[in-house]
């Protein structure tokens, strides 16, 4: 049993079950036993692959659709260059090789690293180190200093801790983690339910076992920067899988040593995960006060991108393998059975302003 299984069981006994959102908090954030304090996630050597570490392509057109966001608002003189969980800096380096052609918007741009751990803080400073931009580091979203805004954040909100709900004869009640009388984890029902006026109209038929999850974490810090996009002037770019109108379903899951693994069996070992709900985020910028463009699936997004154009590119006059490599890179980034459909961006603008590549706002 690992040292942080045996806290967790030991504060269940001491103080009763924990939520779902406790649970993931602990298992990812803990400061001597947490994933992602402790662990390398990123790359071939950890648990999975994010698509900045699959092809430089990624990053490059994040870039080029920033670009494009800060001629939309006018070229401001200076305005803050944030990411939200840089992971290995990866996307940012290879975002400020394509900005490095625009040398006014490096001018410009202040650039923000929104990130809690010291081990993956200090990764970041190596691979952007030379880069056109010195990243200063924040712990919070909160710390970025005022002013316009743009923003990216690449399978950030995925992290972020969920409650879950089950639908039960009595209404849905949250779903807890507490021990089995062996002393093993095990789920749960607590008696704290959901208000009714906190369920879609569209879920009141769900049946009895059905799970209804629940994202305040991410929900509050899209509100919060839907609000100074709204009082600054800006524009965010979210990208992460999920699913675009709210829905039940158990979507939390454990990824321990490249494959799955059941949510309770290595916390701190295992990295946790659920679905994003894009509706969710859209509501939560508007209630900032900013617009949410319609989404795009990732596949979408960067065909329209010109990610295509851009591996002819990189491809042209390049060895056979590589350029398979690249092909290659292009079907795991966009086609529909790979992440191209399970992965959503959305663009969230002040004033509906257009972004290209997305369609305005309805």
């Amino acid at each position: 049993m690992s040292a942080l299984k045996d806290r967790i069981r030991a504060r269940i006994t001491a103080e009763g079950p924990l939520s779902v959102a406790q649970y993931m908090s602990i298992c990812l954030g803990d400061p001597k036993d947490g994933y992602y304090t402790t662990r390398e996630p990123f790359g071939a050597d950890g648990d999975f692959i994010t698509a900045p570490e699959i092809s430089q392509m990624f990053g490059e057109l994040i870039g080029a659709a920033c670009l494009s966001a800060w001629d939309a608002l006018g070229c401001p003189t200076r305005f803050e260059l944030v990411e939200l969980g840089p992971g290995r800096g990866t996307l940012m380096a290879d975002f400020l090789r394509v900005a490095a052609l625009r040398p006014a918007f490096i001018q410009a741009a202040r650039l923000n690293l929104v990130e809690t751990s010291p081990r993956l803080r200090r990764i970041q400073a190596d691979t952007l180190h030379g880069a056109s931009l010195e990243p200063a580091f924040r712990d919070r979203f909160q710390d970025v200093p005022a002013g316009p805004l743009i923003l990216v954040a690449n399978e950030f909100f995925d992290a972020l801790p969920i409650h879950q709900f089950l639908r039960t004869e009595d209404g849905w009640r949250e779903r807890r983690i507490g021990l089995t009388a062996q002393g093993d984890l095990t789920f749960g029902i607590g008696t704290a339910a959901l208000p009714a006026t906190a369920v879609p109209a569209s879920l009141g038929s769900a049946p009895e076992g059905a799970i209804l999850e629940t994202q305040p974490a991410a929900n509050a810090v899209v509100e919060e920067i839907g609000a100074r996009i709204a009082g600054h002037g800006g524009v965010a770019l979210f990208i992460d899988y999920g699913y675009l109108k709210t829905a039940t379903g158990d979507t939390l899951q454990a990824l321990y040593r490249h494959d799955r693994d059941d949510v309770l069996a290595h916390p701190g070992e295992a990295d946790l995960t659920a679905h994003v709900n894009f509706e969710a985020l859209a509501a939560a910028a508007a209630r900032g006060g900013a617009t949410a463009l319609p989404p795009l699936t990732q596949g979408d997004f960067l065909l329209r991108s010109g990610l295509l154009e851009r591996a002819g590119a990189l491809g042209a006059g390049k060895p056979h393998d590589e350029q398979e490599a690249i092909r290659d890179a292009v079907e795991r980034l966009a086609a529909p059975d790979r992440m191209g459909d399970l992965f959503k961006v959305l663009a969230v603008t002040n004033s509906g302003l257009p972004i290209t590549p997305f369609d305005s706002a309805p």
